[in-house]
């Protein structure tokens, strides 16, 4: 990063977010080019349900990624950040592998799997939206601490919005079924788990508090984990 920007300011926050930007922007244009080229095969006076099912999944899909994206550039700079490698190499790996399935072929979907893909994106991002909502400029990819939120979803777990992801996620897999592709998803998944535990030890050491909220609140599953 060049010295003559502060650490903490804005500008070096977006400096910082381009990498993220540039594939979650690249990403969407993807699947905004899909629905185009799908428009253009399709007969628009005789569209069936299925067809329209699996549009609406595939905007849904869309707009999953744009949601993301809009964050990264409205999020207030970090006041402190995880220290080393290994949190910021499971911060990336859970970033880009988000939507990377989004650059493998599209399988064909039946109603049934494009029913359940466009429910698992809607529920997810209205989830995720929720939880956009109560964190607002504090969203962050790395393992960072901008402000401790406890209310909304907040206040029963940890991470709500990692739960909207993996529900939009898993939507969105299902429009690219295949072993590789669920392979990507569970592989996210995995660096998803070990991001949480980071961004935790990061808001310990930051937020007093952070401690009596830790011990009142499940990780991610009320009951569960």
């Amino acid at each position: 990063m060049p010295r003559w920007l502060p650490e903490h300011s804005k500008a070096y926050d977006l400096l910082a977010a381009a990498p993220a930007v540039a594939w979650f922007g690249f990403s969407a244009f993807r699947i905004l080019a899909a629905i185009a080229q799908n428009l253009q095969r399709a007969d628009l006076h005789h569209l069936g349900v299925t067809f329209a099912v699996g549009l609406l999944a595939e905007v849904a899909g869309f707009f999953f990624v744009l949601l993301v994206l809009g964050f990264l550039v409205i999020r207030d700079p970090a006041k402190r950040k995880a220290e080393g490698m290994v949190p910021r190499l499971m911060a990336v790996c859970g970033t880009y592998l988000g939507v990377a399935v989004v650059w493998l072929p599209p399988q064909p979907m039946g109603f049934s799997l494009s029913l359940m893909s466009l429910g698992f994106i809607l529920g997810g991002l209205g989830f995720s939206a929720f939880s956009l909502a109560h964190l607002g400029r504090s969203f962050s990819l790395m393992a960072e601490a901008r402000r401790l939120v406890t209310d909304g979803p907040y206040s029963v777990i940890r991470h709500p919005l990692y739960l909207g992801e993996a529900i939009s996620t898993f939507g969105l897999t299902l429009q690219y079924n295949s072993t590789l592709a669920f392979s990507i998803m569970a592989l996210q998944f995995a660096f998803q788990f070990q991001r949480m535990k980071h961004e935790e030890q990061v808001l310990a050491r930051q937020f007093d508090e952070y401690e009596g909220y830790r011990l009142r609140t499940a990780r991610i599953l009320p009951g569960i984990y």
